[in-house]
């Protein structure tokens, strides 16, 4: 049996979830949720719908008229999809940024199950937040959201690096601000060689490792891997970046983002059909997905 497809026929009771963004082609959803319908006995069916700059809030208006069970939002739009909602679940307000949205009578509720997703596969590979000294790389959207989460989670301080120092410092502000105590500390990129000579979780939250910059780290200086314990990179394709690659070379350990992307989508298949997927399901679905790259 081929468990990316649905195991039961379509017919007249099978619902739809979906995905909007532009572009949304390449996208790997459909696979997680048709082989989590097949092997959780779920008659539903998952597709990508591409949405136009300027017709989000129709598309989402148009979704609930047709009955959509639920929806993922990937770029551009997790942040504007706020305004189109009927209901927001307090993390994915207070980080602003929707990735999942959940039927509700008159409308959508919005979740965030990326960070939720990144928190899940984090302590499954035994990377912990909690009292971490963190080295955050990137602070755009992806990298605003980690620094959240890494608050939230009890991090005992997060140095947020990025090209911009000016940017990283209003995202350090902001965070602090709603957490509460001064904890996200804004830098520029070459600012790792001023921090104390200690053992540091560095998370890569910036697109450099990626096609077409498969041979680029955001940082190339051997020396900041030999400040690292645990490098995680968000990017899941390739499986291995060059990010990682020197982390291992300095005996730090690496990881990558398919298990995030994973259980980002595991959460999401759980608001939908308030069900509870297993660890064995899960794992299916890694091994399904790293079987691709």
């Amino acid at each position: 049996m081929n468990l990316s497809k649905p195991v039961s026929k379509i017919d007249g009771t099978t619902r739809v979830l979906g995905l909007i963004g532009n572009p949304v082609a390449h996208t790997l959803s459909p696979e997680i949720h048709n082989t989590l319908a097949s092997l959780c006995g779920r008659n539903l069916v998952y597709v990508p719908f591409p949405v136009e700059q300027g017709a989000l809030d129709r598309a989402v208006q148009g979704a609930y008229a047709l009955h959509v069970l639920g929806l993922n939002v990937t770029v551009p739009y997790k942040r504007d999809v706020l305004l189109c909602l009927k209901e927001i679940d307090p993390l994915a307000e207070t980080v602003e940024s929707v990735n999942t949205l959940v039927s509700v009578p008159g409308g959508y509720r919005g979740y965030n199950t990326d960070m939720s997703g990144l928190f899940r596969a984090m302590t499954e590979d035994g990377v912990a937040l909690q009292d971490e000294e963190v080295i955050l790389l990137g602070a755009g959207g992806v990298g605003r959201a980690v620094a959240y989460l890494c608050a939230m989670k009890g991090a005992a301080c997060v140095f947020l690096l990025n090209r911009s120092e000016e940017k990283a410092k209003a995202v350090a502000r902001e965070v602090n601000a709603k957490i509460g105590r001064e904890c996200v500390l804004g830098l520029s990129l070459e600012a790792y060689r001023t921090l104390p000579a200690k053992k540091y979780l560095a998370i890569q939250a910036t697109s450099v490792g990626m096609f077409p910059r498969l041979d680029e780290a955001v940082i190339e200086d051997p020396a900041f891997y030999r400040l690292l314990h645990t490098g995680y990179d968000l990017i899941y394709r390739p499986g291995q970046t060059k990010f990682m690659r020197q982390c291992e070379q300095a005996g730090a350990r690496a990881f990558n983002g398919l298990k995030m992307l994973v259980y980002q989508g595991v959460e999401a298949f759980e608001l939908w059909n308030d069900t509870t997927v297993t660890k064995e399901q899960a794992q299916e679905i890694n091994r399904m997905l790293s079987q691709r790259f």
